[in-house]
């Protein structure tokens, strides 16, 4: 690890033991600095458990889990990042440049994750709070079985959106391929419309006029009854 100034902290990746490096990423991080990590080679489990006030950014592609159980830190991914990143985060705000592979924010309780590119499959699967917000298109089963929070994206859904969801909501601008098991597209009111762009202008997103669509539970999962069996066999 080596400092260039008060405020910049250069740490390099590369074949180093994973631990150490992360040591010294949330060591970093808890000091306030910025923090560049060189090296990722698509390496899992980069820059997990950050709290600090400091910005870690994460200079190339980066594996699974990454940013994971994050509570409070600021990442910037400025690649493409590997499956469940974000994964479990309770606050903080995670940026990828590109694009990130299946399970983005997974059982994320909350902060904010944006994906600039595409989402792959179930992105938010089990969220339970928190924003995930993807500029491109997001996968197949987004949103499954989400307890709360929203996942905002700008493109198109591809494949069954909202499968299975309790009280999180996915908004898509763009055209819905298919909607999931017991999901249903409402109307949103102007409150709502509002407040996501508001949330998209906070990170740099242009304001523009979008036809939002929500996607909410239809509530027929809820309870269960034997002779609606079939509904919970299709899951």
């Amino acid at each position: 690890m080596t400092t260039s100034s008060k405020t910049e902290v250069l740490i390099n990746s590369g074949h180093r033991p994973l631990r150490e490096v992360n040591r010294e990423i949330r060591a970093a991080s808890e000091a306030g600095h910025i923090v560049t990590v060189s090296e990722t080679l698509s390496r899992h489990n980069l820059g997990v458990g950050l709290s600090g006030p400091g910005l870690v950014k994460l200079d190339g592609n980066v594996g699974y889990y990454c940013g994971g159980l994050n509570n409070g830190g600021q990442v910037l991914i400025t690649g493409n990042s590997g499956w469940a990143t974000g994964e479990g985060m309770a606050a903080g705000l995670i940026t990828v440049d590109g694009s990130a592979g299946m399970s983005a924010g997974a059982a994320m309780r909350g902060g904010v994750l944006h994906i600039r590119g595409n989402a792959g499959p179930r992105c938010g699967i089990a969220q339970k709070s928190g924003d995930i917000v993807v500029e491109g298109d997001i996968g197949y089963l987004t949103g499954f079985m989400s307890h709360g929070g929203r996942i905002i994206c700008l493109g198109n859904s591809i494949g069954s959106v909202g499968d299975s969801l309790w009280q999180g909501t996915v908004w898509v601008a763009g055209e819905i391929e298919k909607l999931g098991i017991d999901a249903e597209v409402i109307t949103p009111s102007e409150e709502d419309v509002a407040d996501v762009d508001s949330s998209l202008e906070r990170l740099g997103i242009e304001p523009a006029v979008r036809n939002w669509k929500q996607i909410v539970a239809g509530k027929k999962l809820w309870y269960f009854e034997a002779r609606d069996a079939k509904k919970w066999l299709m899951i």
